[in-house]
């Protein structure tokens, strides 16, 4: 005889079946460890020079255009004094070129040709005089040709004075006021490099983070380029996690992350995967067994909030990679 509960045990798993594919599958995680990291700036001069401030320590935090060092700029500024004292000699000569002569010297230039003028009517009258007293025999041959010299030098100093005058007014040519301008622009120039070198032995935070090295003191002598200090930002952290050919096929970019430190017990840091490698590799050396280094994983790096920078570079972490669920 057949008991009569089969056919409910069945119907009782269909439904409970039924119910399952009803409510689709349930996420799944990819559990995997690193070890939290920060993106590092290295800060380096610009000039070389004796590092005469360092204003900072290491775990200092520091915000963007803060003042880290200075090197020593003493020397530039003897240079930007006499580059400026060549400004101002520049711009005087110019405004004197554009100017003019001076009033009293063009006065003095007037007062020498209208006695040349006087000089000159005065020869020309007597010249006149002589050769009339010549033609009646009252002056002599050698009597009129000096008066006629007189008239002849005369002449030629009107002349001279006249140009004279010209120049005077004029002073400058149109070409010598370039040539002063063009001066000018140059020594303008060489100053405005100098302030330029000055401001470069400044050092400041191109970026705000934490001091997390630093590589000198205060005294030494610094070489352009070289680092001073490295700050890590902290506002987005990242770890990287490493995982086998078979979990990378279920991840995908934005896919979303918890992660758990040791150091905040029972709190979980949402994060999300932005970078999945494309290259297998071996696994690093800070994986602790011997088992798992030799494992060829892909790397997958995880971003991380860190808007109350509480996670520090170094701190282990551990994830759960959420791969049955839309990201966040």
């Amino acid at each position: 005889m057949i008991p009569k509960t089969r056919p409910l045990i069945g119907l009782a798993a269909l439904v409970l079946a039924l119910g399952a594919c009803g409510r689709g599958r349930p996420s799944e995680g990819i559990p995997a460890s690193g070890t939290i990291e920060t993106r590092e700036v290295d800060i380096a001069p610009k000039v070389a020079g004796q590092l005469v401030e360092l204003r900072v320590e290491e775990g200092d935090r520091v915000g963007p255009g803060d003042v880290l060092a200075v090197v020593d700029h003493s020397g530039l500024d003897i240079q930007l004094s006499r580059a400026a004292a060549g400004v101002a000699l520049a711009e005087a000569q110019l405004a004197l070129l554009r100017k003019g002569a001076r009033s009293e010297d063009i006065r003095q230039a007037e007062d020498h040709l209208e006695q040349a003028e006087a000089n000159y009517r005065v020869a020309a009258q007597d010249a006149e005089r002589m050769s009339a007293l010549a033609a009646t025999g009252s002056a002599t041959v050698k009597q009129r040709e000096d008066a006629e010299a007189r008239l002849t030098v005369a002449a030629a100093q009107r002349s001279q004075a006249r140009e004279a005058l010209n120049k005077v007014r004029r002073l400058s040519r149109p070409e010598e006021i370039q040539a002063a301008e063009a001066r000018l622009a140059e020594a303008r120039a060489a100053a405005d490099l100098l302030r330029h070198a000055i401001s470069d032995c400044t050092v400041v935070a191109p970026v705000g983070g934490f001091v997390s090295h630093k590589a000198v003191e205060a005294g030494e002598v610094v070489t352009q380029g070289a680092t001073l200090l490295t700050v890590s930002r902290l506002e987005s952290v990242y770890v990287m996690l490493y995982v086998t050919e078979v979990e990378l096929g279920r991840i995908r970019l934005g896919d979303p992350v918890d992660v758990r430190i040791d150091a905040f017990p029972g709190r979980d840091f949402p994060g999300k995967v932005t970078f999945i490698s494309q290259e297998a590799e071996f696994t690093p050396k800070n994986i602790q067994t011997k088992e798992e280094r030799v494992k060829l994983v892909f790397g997958v790096k995880v971003e991380i909030p860190n808007p109350e920078g509480l996670l520090k570079p170094g701190l282990p972490a551990d994830a759960v990679i959420r791969v049955g669920r839309p990201a966040v």
